[in-house]
């Protein structure tokens, strides 16, 4: 059996990272160096691989540390509404503003804001966001007057900005004035050697919450987590061990193997076809293994370790839709 007990400080990574691995070391020596540069900061990885996390350790090792850190998702926010959510709208602006709202960028001034999914704000938004970059000043819906705002700009995305670039899906002049400082975050199947680090940590998390005790993990487990392919990265992990300890009621924790092995019949191993296939084939499989349901536990998105939204943005990225579930599973 192997003991999982508390997270030890030599698997620490400086402020609170956890893990061990050459990769995320290179990624914090990465976050040391521009934090205090005030430099705008690019962070791109898989989704789950924790992007935010690295956004709220280069605010918080900034001189900025004291000052706001806003943050707000540019897919989860209807596009009509994102340039009120960011740069404020005067009372009358648009049907259904009642009232003066101020926004994001005027909120965050002298702090920091992070913009999670840079690559969905739509195309017509983008040219105030470089304004704001290069001026440090825009205007709020409804109204003429310029509002100045000092902002360091934190931006993530999953997806390939370069090619959206070269498809005109968005702008270049934006991109560059974006990709100042970038920080590649490692997909967790390109850092095996933290998997173990990381289940002790959750287990130790969810154990406090829950008031369980899970001690011990079966050599077998272990290996399977350490070999799984983690299209859901950290998030997936946390959600699993999360699961297990809940059906652990004594100190060994209790992996249900099965459900990693049914995730690799879909997931590992490409057999001839791109990644992008390999994921296309993944989300369908987990798709009908939830009656194509997406949220709640027994939910695609549960089981797949992301958020709805999340997985919403990857169905319409690879193009899946329900009438094409049969024939691509079986393919």
């Amino acid at each position: 059996m192997i003991s999982l007990a508390e997270v030890r400080t030599d698997d620490m990574i400086d402020d609170g990272f956890i893990g061990r691995s050459r990769a995320m070391r290179e990624v914090f020596d990465q976050i040391r160096m521009v934090a205090p540069t005030d430099s705008t900061v690019l962070i791109c990885g898989e989704t789950g691989t924790g992007k935010e996390l690295v956004a709220r350790a280069v605010h918080r090792l900034s001189a900025r540390r004291a000052q706001a850190f806003l943050k707000c998702n540019c897919a989860a926010i209807p596009a009509a509404l994102l340039e009120s959510e960011l740069f404020g709208h005067e009372r009358g602006a648009f049907t259904g503003a009642v009232t003066q709202r101020i926004g994001r960028f005027e909120l965050a001034n002298r702090g920091a804001i992070f913009l999670d999914e840079i690559g969905e704000m739509p195309l017509e938004l983008q040219p105030k966001l470089l304004r704001v970059l290069q001026e440090r000043e825009f205007e709020r819906l409804g109204s003429s007057r310029t509002i100045r705002a000092e902002v360091r700009l934190i931006a993530a995305t999953n997806v390939d900005l370069p090619r959206m670039v070269a498809e005109k899906r968005f702008r270049a002049d934006l991109y560059y004035r974006l990709n100042v400082f970038p920080i590649e975050v490692p997909a967790l199947r390109d850092r095996p050697e933290d998997i173990p680090v990381l289940v002790r940590h959750f287990v130790r998390e969810a154990g406090h919450r829950m008031n369980r005790r899970a001690l011990w993990i079966s050599p077998s487990a272990m290996d399977a987590l350490v070999s799984h392919s983690w299209p859901g990265n950290i998030r997936e992990l946390q959600n699993l061990i999360e699961r297990s300890v809940i059906r652990s009621p004594g100190d060994e924790l209790r992996v249900r193997l099965e459900d990693l092995d049914d995730d690799a019949e879909i997931g590992s191993g490409l057999d001839g076809r791109t990644l992008k296939e390999a994921e296309r084939l993944h989300i369908l499989g987990t798709l009908k293994k939830a009656g194509w349901v997406l949220s709640g536990p027994r939910g695609a998105a549960a089981r797949l370790g992301v958020n709805r939204s999340t997985l919403q943005f990857r169905m319409k990225k690879l193009g899946i839709e329900r009438s094409s579930i049969t024939n691509e599973v079986s393919a």
